[in-house]
């Protein structure tokens, strides 16, 4: 069985990071283990100019791995963009219970819409999508929630992605 992955949608600016931000510790709590994939349109550069990692990877190293006590880190080069499926079965096959997705409105995934006014500004299919959150109520077949009640977001998570039992 391959792991979950629930996308968060919406436009820049939305609220999605600080949404997945808040609703991460109360999935954590009742005993998630959670992976965040976040995807960037525009390119990103994470690695710090002049630190070892930085350096191996100007040397050309097309991967570079940094370890230490409880941490990992990884930086590849990829040929394109690739999809979650790759990185969820290449790197995320053990010791995870879900993934959180930031972006990929276009994919097949589950969807959490995160809007400010209404759903139509993101011209987002309803196939697929499981709940709307918002600052203001809006008129849908799925769940409306208020981006402040991160407890019923995280209830709506747990009903639709049960954690594994054990054993």
């Amino acid at each position: 069985m391959s792991l979950p992955v629930l996308c968060f949608v919406g436009r820049s600016n939305s609220g999605k990071t600080t949404l997945i931000e808040r609703l991460i510790p109360e999935l954590v709590r009742v005993g998630y283990r959670i992976a965040t994939v976040k995807h960037a349109g525009h390119g990103f550069e994470l690695d710090t100019e002049g630190k070892d990692s930085w350096r191996h990877k100007q040397a050309g190293a097309s991967t570079v791995i940094v370890l230490s006590k409880g941490s990992m880190a990884m930086f590849a080069d990829v040929p394109e963009e690739i999809g979650i499926e790759e990185v969820r079965d290449q790197f995320l096959h053990h010791h995870i219970d879900l993934i959180i997705a930031e972006g990929w409105k276009s994919e097949g995934y589950p969807k959490i819409a995160v809007v400010r006014e209404q759903l139509d500004e993101l011209g987002l299919s309803p196939e697929g999508l499981l709940a709307i959150v918002s600052m203001k109520p809006i008129e849908s077949s799925v769940p409306c929630i208020n981006r402040d009640d991160i407890q019923a977001l995280a209830k709506l998570v747990i009903r639709h992605y049960p954690k594994p039992q054990l054993g």
